[in-house]
């Protein structure tokens, strides 16, 4: 029986899910920048074509990959706190290098500005060379970016399971979570801007520079839970509720879980699962975050610095944001209220979720009759997705010891880091050769270009429920992972 608390319970976890909620905001509006410029400010520069970019992003997906294989491991070595602190420091400092990309190919190719770049004949052997210099030079600033950001997440969700009750995981992982949505939100209302006043440079600069801010903060306030001043006795009771009690009644005596060996990991259904629906649907979330604001320019004539473009995009994650939230509390519902263990609730909640990417396929047919159809059709898409995300990830805290958790993260997150490489990296070539294939190519009514787009839409519509499907079968019901001393 758990002692009658006398002294009011402090909150202190949720500033903790605050600053989760900050830097994964911070992180996708660094990783946004370039999907909202390259169309209309830096292709011009540069020369860019389809397939360029499909490459930049594609292979920013597959370093973002290869780092996850570590940054898993890396944050549960160096431990939550200072994971984190090294790992925003390192993508802050990879976004503002994409600044000075100009500068270096104007100097390496010896023109005088980034005019003359841009004055150069399309498709001479000149123009190709600035392409492929400045396409070099933004991958290796992708590649910092994509090493950094690789512990945002590991390190988030360890923070969630030292902070969060099993029963509370889902919400609070949903509410940092969200800082994807509103990280994409914030930032087609605000580097288009920026990037028109003062150069999509200064855009990069100033968007980078916010992660060294919520590093001060996270300096000042992050402890773990029984360390930390702001957490009372009440408090991390709650936070504990799942210990035995006779941990709970002396704290000091709780023993660091035992670490499961790296390839020992390979060796449960509960890790494929987990590594199959990240491959799945990361990729769809990815497709829609770099390729929307040129899909909007392609398809409608709304550039991103527009009026029209902006509201697009903004509405887009609009719909994200709100309807992503109440995901987290829908595993909850069929806990408390039917009585369902947590991963019960959770695959019940995500086969809901699986559904909504399906309206994905009305997104081109009815983009015919306006554009705010494939807004509103693509956030609810992306509603789904996030929702889908938020309990994905707090199946993890359900089945492995907490000291596993960064692990199992980062090998997730490199298994959809290859998902996004393939369907970006795919989509930038084959839009590239829709179009020019013309009337050649067609596909449901569609031509050319908007007959790629249509492709893409149906693989990412479908890809939720595959992965649901794969990932039920691997684990039909509840089984956490015990380690044996």
């Amino acid at each position: 029986m758990t002692p009658v608390q006398t002294t009011k319970m402090s909150n202190f976890r949720w500033v903790i899910c605050a600053l989760l909620f900050l830097a994964t905001t911070v992180n996708y509006m660094d990783r946004q920048v370039l999907s909202l410029t390259w169309k209309d400010f830096i292709a011009l520069d540069f020369h860019w074509t389809d397939a360029d970019y499909g490459t930049i992003t594609g292979l920013f997906s597959l370093f973002y990959a290869i780092a996850n294989l570590f940054s898993g491991k890396f944050i549960d070595w160096m431990g939550t706190k200072k994971g984190y602190l090294i790992a925003i420091f390192v993508w802050s400092t990879g976004a503002v290098m994409h600044a000075g990309c100009g500068w270096v190919a104007m100097n390496w190719e010896g023109y005088d500005s980034i005019e003359a770049l841009r004055m150069v004949q399309a498709g001479s052997d000149a123009a190709v060379a600035i392409a492929t210099i400045s396409v070099w030079l933004f991958l290796s600033c992708r590649m910092i970016l994509a090493v950094g950001e690789s512990g945002n997440f590991p390190a988030a969700i360890k923070a969630t399971a030292e902070y969060f009750p099993k029963k509370d995981r889902a919400f609070s992982t949903s509410i940092f979570n969200s800082g994807a949505s509103v990280g994409a939100l914030a930032a087609p209302a605000t580097i288009p801007l920026l990037a028109r006043a003062w150069g999509w440079e200064m855009a990069f600069v100033i968007i980078g520079v916010l992660g060294y801010v919520w590093m001060g903060l996270w300096m000042w306030l992050y402890e773990k839970p029984r360390k930390n001043k702001f957490v009372n006795q009440a408090e991390l009771n709650y936070i504990e509720q799942d210990n035995d009690l006779a941990e709970c009644q002396d704290r000091e005596q709780v023993k660091e879980e035992k670490s499961i060996p790296f390839f020992q990991c390979f060796t449960y259904r509960q890790t494929w699962a987990f590594l199959v629906g990240k491959f799945m649907t990361d990729g769809v979330w990815w497709f829609f975050l770099f390729w929307a604001p040129a899909y909007f320019s392609d398809q409608y004539g709304y550039t991103s610095d527009s009026a029209m473009g902006i509201a697009l995009i903004f509405t887009l994650y609009l719909i994200v944001t709100v309807v992503s939230i109440g995901g987290g509390y829908l595993p909850t519902y069929f806990v408390e209220k039917k009585g369902m263990n947590p991963y019960l609730g959770r695959m019940r909640a995500m086969l809901i979720f699986a559904c909504f990417p399906v309206l994905g396929l009305l997104a081109q047919p009815l983009g015919a009759i306006s554009a705010w159809w494939p807004a509103i059709l693509i956030g609810l898409l992306g509603a789904g997705h996030q929702a889908w995300s938020a309990n994905l990830f707090s199946t993890i805290g359900d089945m492995f010891p907490k000291s596993t958790i960064g692990t199992i993260v980062g090998l997730g997150t490199m298994t959809g880091g290859f998902g996004s490489m393939a369907i970006n990296m795919g989509s930038g070539k084959f839009f590239t050769w829709a179009a020019a294939q013309g009337a050649g190519f067609q596909f449901f009514g569609f031509e050319g270009k908007p007959a790629a787009y249509m492709v893409v839409f149906c693989i990412c519509a479908v890809a939720y429920l595959i992965g649901w499907c794969i990932m039920k079968t691997l684990v039909p019901k509840y089984k956490p992972i015990v380690v044996e001393d």
